[in-house]
């Protein structure tokens, strides 16, 4: 039977049945909802995978349509992440101008001063969660003050993200999904509202001058950019900084390394991302018609995964790929993606995992995971990150 790899039992260790995989085949089929589902797993496959045009992204493309869903989320099937060319690249281009390299770095004092925040508060304390804790809080608030939403409502915003990202394309997933999606649509049409009457200096108000000036963005289009940046703009950060500090406390060396010297901040981060990152595959693609590639025949109507956490540890691409080294040089680690679908905000991603990683290790230098229980991951065929990360600051 194909694997389910959005299960825990996967979850828990995926490196042993991936490097099985990689040897095996260089697409493998694999358990996802329903539909015949393919893993890619091999580095160079999977590099060529996110390039390729006969993989679409567009679930209205296909012959059996978009899946049933209520009206009040259809807009959210035109956010960018799901469209293929020439929309995405309309889309992005105008969204991206918010996470130049400079406009990020100016966001640099704003990510210390809350790390610092944070870390205060935690100092009062023996036991911390990571996530809720410290991870979430990073991504949330500054995501937030971009977007130009108010403070009350960011702990809402985790809360139904949470629910969505870790939903599979099976109709229970969906169906479980749908109350966490209205909250946010309700939530996001009246912040849109509001950045119409009274306009504002956030990057909401800028796509709605955008929408209201020029069209460039249609109203389904503009609700469903925020959506998207508002749940992709933090998860996937939560768990790079949580499976950062997990895996440094696992590796003493190299956390020492890194304390030792803060300018392996750089490096660390971007072993982390390669070693264990915050995605276990891209997002689906789908084929329109029967596909050869990589000397395997794929079905039409098939999604197809790019396995980023395979080609990230795969023998052929990375000396020792098991071995967590800051130090490494060679890292063309593809966990951002690549192609026209690179994550657009990778940037702040890793401004923040630099700064807020090694703040916490050389705070508390006793830092060790609590073992009162097992370690859980959250559900789910595209992210890879725990529900909660326990850890003694003392």
């Amino acid at each position: 039977m194909p694997v389910d790899i959005a299960g825990q039992a996967f979850k828990q260790d995926p490196h042993a049945f991936l490097r099985a995989m990689r040897c095996e085949a260089p697409a493998v089929p694999i358990r996802v909802g329903r539909r015949p589902a393919w893993l890619v797993t091999r580095y160079d496959d999977v590099a060529r995978l996110l390039k390729d045009d006969r993989f679409i992204k567009d679930w209205s493309k296909l012959p059996s349509g978009v899946p049933w869903i209520p009206p009040f989320a259809r807009p959210l099937a035109r956010n960018m992440l799901d469209l293929d060319e020439p929309d995405h690249m309309r889309l992005r281009t105008l969204v991206s101008q918010a996470f130049t390299p400079r406009i990020v770095e100016s966001m640099r004092p704003r990510v210390e001063a809350l790390v610092e925040e944070l870390l205060q508060k935690a100092a009062s304390r023996v036991r911390i969660d990571l996530i809720c804790d410290y991870a979430l809080p990073i991504p949330t608030t500054i995501i937030a003050e971009i977007l130009g939403v108010e403070p009350e409502a960011q702990n809402r915003f985790h809360r139904w993200t949470k629910i969505i990202v870790v939903a599979d394309t099976s109709a229970l997933a969906m169906a479980r999904a749908l109350p966490a999606v209205l909250a946010i649509i309700r939530y996001l049409r009246r912040l849109i509202e509001r950045k119409r009457r009274y306009g504002g200096d956030d990057l909401t108000a800028a796509l709605v001058a955008a929408h209201d000036g020029n069209d460039r963005l249609s109203e389904d289009e503009l609700l469903a950019m925020l959506f998207l940046l508002l749940v992709a703009g933090h998860e996937t950060t939560v768990n790079l900084i949580a499976n950062g500090v997990l895996r440094l406390v696992e590796h003493s060396a190299e956390r020492d390394r890194l304390v030792g010297d803060p300018t392996f901040a750089n490096g660390a981060v971007e072993e982390i991302l390669r070693f264990n990152g915050p995605l276990l595959n891209a997002t689906q693609r789908f084929t329109l018609e029967p596909i050869e590639f990589a000397g395997v025949k794929i079905e039409a109507g098939a999604a197809v995964y790019a396995g980023i956490a395979s080609a990230n540890r795969d023998e052929r691409a990375f000396d020792e790929p098991d071995r967590l080294d800051i130090t490494r040089t060679l890292n063309r680690h593809l966990s951002f993606g690549d192609g026209a679908h690179f994550c657009a905000g990778a940037a702040l991603a890793r401004m923040e995992g630099r700064i807020a990683i090694p703040a916490i290790l050389a705070r508390f230098p006793k830092l060790r995971i609590s073992m009162d229980r097992p370690l859980v991951w959250k559900r789910g065929a595209v992210l890879r990150g725990l529900e909660s990360l326990p850890i003694n600051l003392v």
